[in-house]
């Protein structure tokens, strides 16, 4: 796109070269963990503070590793629903400085597929 200087959309033209700002950093995990209920899901933290929920099914579970995961690298947050004998499951990871508000997210998208039977 071309705009002459002073011209009919300039100031849009150069509004949209202006740097973002975008948010950076954990945040908070009560965003995502707030998500779970008692009554669906189990809530583990083990002795080295990192947080498990599974659903009462086993299908799925969320971790949330504050120092990583062991044995990956800078893994802080991993999202798995198991899948069943004919449609394979699916895993997502994040690390460990992915804001809560993008897992969040996430995690709201993937509860809101699931339904009882």
């Amino acid at each position: 796109m071309v705009v002459a200087p002073g011209g009919p959309g300039f100031s849009t033209a150069i509004e949209s070269l202006r740097l973002r700002t975008w948010q950076l950093g954990p945040g908070q995990p009560a965003l995502v963990m707030d998500q779970f209920s008692a009554e669906d899901f189990h809530l583990i933290v083990d002795d080295r503070a990192d947080v498990h929920v599974s659903s009462k099914d086993g299908r799925f579970y969320l971790g949330w590793f504050p120092n990583g995961r062991p044995g990956a690298d800078s893994e802080g947050w991993t999202i798995a629903v198991t899948g069943t004998a004919s449609v394979p499951g699916y895993r997502l990871s994040f690390e460990t400085q992915t804001p809560a508000d993008i897992v969040a997210a996430a995690v709201a998208r993937v509860l809101e597929t699931s339904y009882r039977v």
